[in-house]
């Protein structure tokens, strides 16, 4: 059954919704960002064009659908300043499983913003949508995500050498991932 896209999920300092028109000169900035864009997929050369593209095809589109990344903008709930972005894709092969991936502005990271935004949206993964397991795929040299998924109670399961070409270079790959009856004891 294919998951509904949640109108949002809130914490204590954020909201997690689908993005607006309003939300993309930010989105491509920290895209932009070559610290940023060094561990993913895309280029600091991501224009507007391409944040226009990646949120019209959202369009429709449910949380869960198989195969299909949907992300939700990280924003302030006092301000609306966009601190970055979560995503989530249901693996079309594997029962009741989701990739996570999570990205924030330089000047939003280093306070507990991301932690707290993958938690929530990990959390509504689990108990809102019935996920059994949540994993996420990292670069081996992005300590700061490893961290980060390590606070919320996800454990490495395996680091994959040079098994992706990415960037004109082979990249080893570090795999985390948290069970929904290890989240409910470990949750953050």
């Amino acid at each position: 059954m294919p998951l509904v896209a949640p109108a949002e999920i809130l914490t204590e300092r954020l909201v997690l919704r689908p993005f607006r028109p309003e939300d993309l000169p930010a989105f491509v900035a920290y895209r932009r960002d070559p610290g940023v864009a060094r561990f993913q997929t895309w280029e600091p050369s991501w224009s507007m064009d391409d944040a226009e593209r990646l949120v019209a095809g959202q369009e429709g589109r449910e949380l869960g659908e198989p195969g299909v990344w949907v992300g939700l903008v990280a924003a302030d709930r006092a301000d609306g300043t966009v601190h970055g972005d979560c995503a989530a894709r249901v693996v079309a092969d594997r029962r009741a499983t989701a990739e996570v991936g999570v990205t924030f502005a330089p000047a939003s990271q280093g306070r507990g913003l991301a932690t707290e935004a993958l938690g929530a949206f990990v959390a509504a993964l689990f108990d809102e949508h019935g996920m059994h397991r949540v994993f996420a795929e990292t670069d081996d040299r992005n300590g700061a995500v490893h961290r980060l998924l390590e606070r919320l109670g996800f454990r490495e399961e395996a680091r994959l050498v040079d098994a992706d070409w990415c960037k004109g270079e082979w990249v080893t790959l570090r795999l985390f991932a948290v069970l929904a009856r290890e989240w409910a004891t470990r949750r953050p």
